[in-house]
């Protein structure tokens, strides 16, 4: 008995026109990074692909609208379609220079899908003191534990803390001055754990530091502190503390704006404090506060807890 032959599966191929494009393309992007280059050329190739035979310089804005359903119907999420859009507008903007009568892109005007956004990875207030409470009196984690009650106890993002001077906290006052986004200058409370662990921190600084390093948090080598090792450092510090997931820096910030939100609802005060130049910025956080509700209702209220059978 014969059987039937499976069916041949064509493989696309691209068109002699676009495979020209696309090489022209790699040509310009050389300057780029390589990670940059990479996903440019995979996403102007998928245009190429989906385009079949047609020519992508003559698409037309209504066939550039459909491929980019195809993508969202394959699965390709808002955040992902809107780099895969940024990436054909870069083809359109190399086709246009080398061709003058291409006047517009078909891109022009087309924005990708929305993604739903995402809440930020807060930790619990009982997480958060467990991992600000680190032991030890060596230099390092005398450091470390100054450098985690500041950055939970005035919310600061990463680059802010590696970049802090000493002379721009001033633990007579209770506050520090940092600059943030856009290099504008915002004063922020330090809370009085903070401002012991700094005390703490500051005499083993004066003997670690280089005489003319400015930098309050330094390394072993005098030097001020990079993010990187900032990251790394809290990383470790989350798993001896027993937290049992990855603690990067900013979650810290979120879990400072999360928590005193929580507590005194105050959000324009959070908005300050947090160095957001709009509120829509810091409303995500009610967000979080509403999961902190929803959990405390559900572990309390009578009618939430399904009954065993």
């Amino acid at each position: 008995m014969r059987t039937k032959a499976p069916p041949e599966t064509s493989t696309p191929k691209l068109s002699a026109a676009n495979a020209a494009h696309l090489a022209a393309f790699e040509t310009a992007l050389a300057s780029r990074p390589l990670h940059t280059r990479s996903a440019y050329l995979a996403d102007a190739r998928a245009l190429a692909l989906l385009a079949g035979e047609h020519d992508v310089a003559q698409l037309a804005a209504r066939d550039v609208r459909r491929h980019l359903a195809t993508l969202h119907a394959r699965g390709l999420s808002g955040r992902s379609l809107a780099r895969t859009l940024s990436s054909w507008r870069a083809l359109y903007r190399v086709l246009q220079e080398r061709d003058a009568t291409m006047t517009e892109s078909p891109c022009a005007g087309i924005k990708a899908p929305k993604s739903a956004k995402r809440l930020p990875s807060a930790l619990s207030p009982d997480e958060a003191v467990r991992l600000v409470q680190i032991r030890g009196d060596d230099p390092l984690t005398t450091r470390d534990r100054a450098l985690f009650e500041l950055a939970y106890s005035s919310g600061l993002r990463l680059a802010e803390l590696a970049g802090l001077d000493v002379e721009r906290v001033d633990l007579a006052t209770g506050e520090v001055r940092v600059w943030g986004k856009g290099a504008k200058e915002r004063i922020v409370p330090v809370g009085t754990a903070a401002a012991t662990a700094l005390r703490a921190w500051l005499p083993i600084r004066t003997e670690l530091a280089r005489a003319a390093e400015k930098a309050l948090f330094v390394g072993k080598s005098g030097k001020r502190i990079t993010p990187r090792s900032i990251e790394r450092r809290l990383a470790s510090h989350a798993v001896t503390q027993g937290l049992g997931r990855h603690v990067h820096p900013h979650m810290l910030r979120h879990s400072f704006a999360s928590h005193v939100l929580q507590s005194s609802g105050d959000l324009r005060a959070v908005q300050e404090m947090l160095g957001h130049a709009s509120i829509a910025s810091t409303q995500v956080y009610t967000h979080l506060d509403f999961q902190y509700l929803a959990k405390a209702y559900d572990a309390a209220h009578p009618r939430a807890r399904k009954k065993s059978r």
